[in-house]
């Protein structure tokens, strides 16, 4: 009995310890995150309330709007990765994200007013603008509410209308555990659930595992950057806590006038595919691009998208064609 009770409590002793260099890790980890976080960006006092935002590059002036679990810094990425360079990058936090507070209308179109603000407050009359998830609700509003304002539109795996199949998110166990972590705002739980089981937040994020797995170490490394940008969950948890439970409605998609170009995948786990259709069957001229796979990060699939968009904002004229081999 006395040999079993100094196991017990050497592996008492040994968990305790584990559990200290875990959270002081945690702790660590998060203070260089929240000091990332409020870096690289300015808040903008506009009439509709405080918006915060990145200016970066030079060009063709574009406004990125992020997605669910972002803010500035995941437009910044998004841009990066899905246009490429010789822009001048324009990425607010949403409503509930980061430094942008939430206001009494949080709506799309809310939102949508707050983009043209803040374009009018930087002197730029007009951008091509990127909506990305979530945030192609307030791209297509600015679109229909501030035409004058928009170049071309660019929609990826967006979380739009659809009157047969709606945007959703899978009801998996996982899930259900990550809504959880979620609705509580726990930035230990993200944290940790990342370091010892990363699947599952891939899952939650729209896209399989077994892709993922499956895809070259860059692209690995790119999703797990992507998972890491949640963090710090607490700061983005009231913009999240807004994309949840959008009020999604039919939209006069036909009087948008802007170039457009949307995309998506037929394995995206929050089933965009159908709301890309549909969006695509009723702005005129818009072109659609599908891939078979990708899920909604676009695996694999991030530099054809970069050469789909800048040959679509080409053909708009708006940048200079791609040059092509010499004969």
């Amino acid at each position: 009995m006395r040999r079993i009770g100094g196991f017990l409590l050497a592996m008492s002793i040994a968990i305790a310890a584990t559990a200290s260099v875990a959270f002081l890790l945690y702790k660590n980890e998060l203070g260089r995150l929240r000091d990332a976080a409020s870096r690289g960006s300015v808040v903008a006092k506009l009439d509709i309330g405080p918006i915060e935002y990145a200016d970066s590059g030079v060009g063709t002036p574009l406004l990125s709007i992020h997605g669910a679990g972002g803010g500035f810094d995941q437009g910044l990425a998004n841009a990066a990765n899905f246009v490429g360079e010789g822009f001048r990058i324009i990425a607010p936090s949403r409503f509930g994200y980061l430094r942008t507070p939430v206001p009494q209308d949080t709506s799309p179109a809310a939102q949508a007013d707050a983009h043209g603000a803040l374009l009018s407050k930087l002197n730029v009359p007009k951008a091509v603008v990127v909506g990305v998830s979530a945030g192609a609700r307030s791209a297509v509003e600015l679109a229909l509410r501030h035409p004058d304002k928009v170049t071309a539109l660019i929609l990826i795996v967006p979380g739009l209308y659809s009157p047969t199949s709606p945007v959703s998110i899978e009801a998996s166990r996982g899930n259900k555990f990550v809504f959880w972590v979620v609705n509580a705002g726990g930035d230990f739980a993200w944290w940790a659930t990342e370091k010892i089981a990363p699947s599952v937040l891939v899952r939650f994020l729209g896209v399989r595992p077994a892709l993922v797995a499956a895809a070259p170490q860059t692209e690995r490394d790119r999703v797990m950057s992507v998972v890491k940008s949640v963090e710090p969950l607490s700061l983005r948890f009231p913009g999240i806590n807004i994309d949840s439970a959008p009020e999604l409605h039919e939209l006069p998609l036909e009087v948008i006038t802007a170039p457009t170009i949307i995309i998506s995948a037929r394995d995206d786990l929050f089933n965009t595919l159908p709301a890309a259709e549909f969006a695509a069957a009723k702005i005129p001229g818009a072109k659609l691009v599908v891939y078979d796979a990708g899920g909604h990060l676009l695996v694999e699939q991030q530099q054809d998208v970069r050469i789909a968009v800048r040959t679509f904002l080409a053909g708009a004229g708006l940048i200079p064609p791609p040059v092509g081999p010499k004969q």
